[in-house]
C-alpha cells in the first residue's frame, strides 16, 4: 500500500477537507458581519456547496478505512466542488462584465423541502447584489478566490481518488 493510499484512509485527510470547509464558512461570516459585506444570492449558493464539503468531509472522518464512506465522501466532495467552481464563475461574470438584462435572483430558490434561507437566515439570505464586486485581495475578487480555492479542491480531489478506491494489496 502506498503512502498515499494509506493517507485517503486516514481521519486526518479527511479533516484537513472538513476543517478548511468551515473555515471558508466562518470566513464567509466573518466578510457578512464584520466587514458588513452583504451576499448576494450567488454568493448564498457558494455557502451551500461549501457546506456540502463540510458534509463531505464529515461524511469520510466517520469512517475512512470502510469504501462506502470514503465514495460517498468523494462523490460529494466532487460535486460540491464542481457546483462551487461553477457558481464562482458564474458570479465572476457577472460582475465582471455587468448587464442589466443579466442579473441575479434577489431571492434565493432552494427547493421547499430544504429551506436552508428560512432555517437559518443570517447564512443563507441573501442581502446584496451579485454585480457588486466590494472586496478584493491583490487585485483579485472574491469570486476570483473562489474560483481559485474550488479549483484547488478538485486537484486535490483527483489526486486522493485513485488511491482512495484502489483495494488495498494483502501481503
Amino acid at each position: 500500500m502506498t503512502g498515499l493510499q494509506k493517507f485517503t484512509r486516514t481521519r486526518t485527510a479527511w479533516m484537513v477537507l472538513l476543517l478548511s470547509a468551515i473555515g471558508l464558512e466562518a470566513a464567509a461570516l466573518f466578510f457578512q458581519y464584520v466587514m458588513e459585506l452583504d451576499p448576494c444570492v450567488m454568493c448564498v449558493y457558494v455557502r451551500v456547496a461549501v457546506l456540502g464539503l463540510i458534509i463531505a468531509g464529515i461524511i469520510g472522518t466517520l469512517a475512512p478505512n470502510f469504501w462506502l464512506t470514503r465514495i460517498a465522501g468523494l462523490v460529494g466532495w466532487g460535486v460540491s466542488a464542481v457546483w462551487g467552481l461553477k457558481l464562482s464563475l458564474e458570479l465572476n461574470g457577472l460582475q465582471v462584465d455587468p448587464s442589466p438584462f443579466s442579473t441575479c435572483s434577489f431571492f434565493p430558490e432552494f427547493p421547499s423541502w430544504m429551506p436552508l434561507d428560512e432555517w437559518l437566515p443570517s447564512v443563507f439570505s441573501p442581502t446584496g447584489m451579485c454585480s457588486d464586486d466590494p472586496w478584493t485581495f491583490l487585485s483579485v475578487s472574491m469570486a476570483q478566490w473562489m474560483i481559485v480555492t474550488f479549483i484547488i479542491y478538485l486537484i486535490v480531489l483527483a489526486v486522493m481518488v485513485i488511491p482512495a478506491i484502489k483495494p488495498l494489496k494483502s501481503k
